[in-house]
């Protein structure tokens, strides 16, 4: 292949539903561990050492993305850790620090945006000293209100507090939407130059339907999305949203919102074409192929998804391609290392 110009326009012009000039390969998240097996280097331990450890972490960590022909470096830190008492989202059998009325009014709140920064700020800061030229980030504050609201309350617990304490249920996504709208705020003011487009992941489904009801997820969940998502637009960046599941249930309230581009798909929900038809004239679509796909296919397998793929978005407005999730540990390397392979050189990088 010819030597790479990394150019972050084009996820700009993709994120902005616009065909892009070079189409953009795009992850939600890249595994640092798959990373360092790729490049033979295990440089995941730097990122709890001193500055230096961190400018050298992310050294590696940016320059793979550049080396492998991505336009910009995927990167957020979440806000479930920096909320004290959370993990409730990730694992069931933490016990939920918020069960009831008395909890909610004790919790930290006000102390959790502080508590980003102090946790996170570094490593934004040795992110922005290390971006490739060409180059920019893409993500920003992880985790969108329906996580945060789950990692402190839990899922099971948040479903009986949905017809115990209705009002308690209202008041919680209303708190974790004004807590995270002022961590976003201190963001963009402070790393928001680093960034080219901005998101945050909120699954808000599974294969068969949203986790809450649809009526619910318009009443109490989408209405804090647009604050953020309006900041966001305020710097003149567009806004990306990763939701797993089968939401097409609230997909026309969630554009309304005013999101630019939507990541995630599942073969299992639909396959990638179908989000592109419904939605493409509108918004911009990142992904395209199954996370199985990857993992189970030969590459002359991948060619041919891959092919149909770019064939079946081309002409329906802004696309960046990629796994319809992210690349997680169990992910075969050579798998992944094929599918961008295959992408680049239908996507002319050969030439």
């Amino acid at each position: 292949m010819s030597a790479f110009e990394p150019n972050y326009q084009h996820i700009v012009d993709a994120a902005r539903n616009v065909e892009a000039a070079r189409i953009p390969l795009y992850e939600h998240n890249v595994d640092p561990g798959k990373i360092a097996e790729i490049i033979g280097r295990d440089f995941v331990p730097l990122m709890n050492g001193s500055d230096s450890d961190l400018d050298e972490f992310f050294h590696y960590y940016c320059n793979f993305f550049k080396d492998y022909g991505y336009d910009v470096v995927t990167f957020e830190c979440c806000i479930g850790g920096a909320m004290p008492g959370a993990g409730a989202l990730g694992d069931s059998r933490v016990d939920p620090v918020i069960k009831d009325a008395a909890d909610f009014a004790n919790y930290p709140w006000d102390e959790i945006p502080d508590l980003y920064f102090q946790k996170f700020g570094k490593q934004f800061e040795a992110l922005r000293r290390q971006m490739p030229a060409g180059m920019k980030a893409i993500g920003g504050v992880g985790n969108g209100i329906f996580e945060c609201v789950q990692d402190l309350v839990g899922y099971q617990n948040l479903c009986y507090l949905s017809v115990d304490d209705e009002e308690l249920y209202a008041q919680l996504f209303q708190k974790v939407g004004q807590t995270n709208l002022a961590i976003w705020k201190r963001f963009m003011k402070e790393y928001g130059d680093i960034y080219c487009v901005l998101r945050f992941g909120d699954d808000l489904g599974y294969k068969m339907n949203t986790l809450l009801s649809p009526e619910d997820t318009r009443t109490h969940i989408i209405p804090q999305y647009k604050p953020i998502i309006d900041l966001v637009h305020s710097y003149g960046k567009p806004f990306l949203l990763h939701s797993c599941g089968k939401i097409f249930d609230v997909m026309e309230d969630i554009i309304a919102a005013g999101i630019d581009a939507k990541h995630s798909n599942e073969d299992q929900i639909a396959p990638f074409s179908e989000w592109v038809e419904r939605y493409g004239d509108r918004i911009g679509n990142f992904g395209g192929i199954d996370v199985d796909v990857v993992c189970g296919y030969s590459k002359a397998e991948m060619r041919e998804y891959i092919a149909d793929v770019f064939q079946k978005c081309k002409g329906h407005g802004g696309f960046a391609f990629g796994t319809g999730n992210s690349i997680p540990s169990y992910v075969p390397a050579e798998n992944y290392l094929n599918m961008i392979e295959i992408a680049r050189e239908l996507r002319g990088d050969n030439k």
